[in-house]
């Protein structure tokens, strides 16, 4: 699959989901359970740009809300209700916390800390944020990314990184979830 049919069909669910009542696809979990409720195609999307002015890397993270809560529920043994959350600051802590350990990066071959900035529902998605601070110039930015890879063995990663204006894709698919950008 190529980028723009994935971003067609991302685009397309999104749009089309809630209002065309699209029913569920049954889905292959990564465990080799079927998930019940599910939908046909397993997408995250994350964008890093660069901000020279500000010397951070702002990071966006989009996935489907429903994907995002199962693999809460499951990482953090809790009830997980990302649309009407009892405790904000404890369901943050909680997404920070899987998003810190499925999210790695480098910077010009150095690790560096996001640090959580917050997060958003979408309709069906949920939009997470974090940036790392200090970075006046990259050259290379190296990513691991195996976000809900532990729900669906049919994930798939598409990462956008932007810096000085050249903007960069790539997609990456389970097990797969190794990323590097050069600039």
């Amino acid at each position: 699959m190529n980028l723009l049919f994935l971003h067609v069909m991302w685009s397309a669910w999104m749009g089309l989901a809630g209002l065309a009542g699209i029913l569920p696809v049954p889905g292959e979990m990564a465990s080799g359970q079927s998930s019940g409720e599910a939908h046909p195609l397993y997408v995250s999307v994350t964008e890093f740009n660069h901000n020279p002015k500000e010397s951070i890397i702002e990071i966006s993270c989009k996935m489907f809300a429903d994907d995002c809560e199962a693999t809460l529920r499951q990482q953090s043994k809790t009830n997980v209700d990302i649309t009407h959350p009892k405790d904000v600051k404890q369901l943050e802590k909680i997404m920070n916390d899987y998003i810190q350990k499925n999210l790695q990066l480098k910077v010009d071959g150095k690790p560096v800390l996001m640090q959580w900035v917050g997060y958003e529902k979408e309709n069906e998605s949920v939009w997470c944020y974090l940036q790392v601070n200090d970075i006046k110039a990259l050259k290379k930015l190296e990513i691991t990314n195996s976000l809900l890879y532990d729900l669906y063995n049919t994930q798939i990663s598409i990462m956008h990184a932007s810096v000085g204006g050249n903007r960069k894709s790539i997609r990456v698919t389970y097990p797969e979830k190794k990323a590097q950008f050069d600039f």
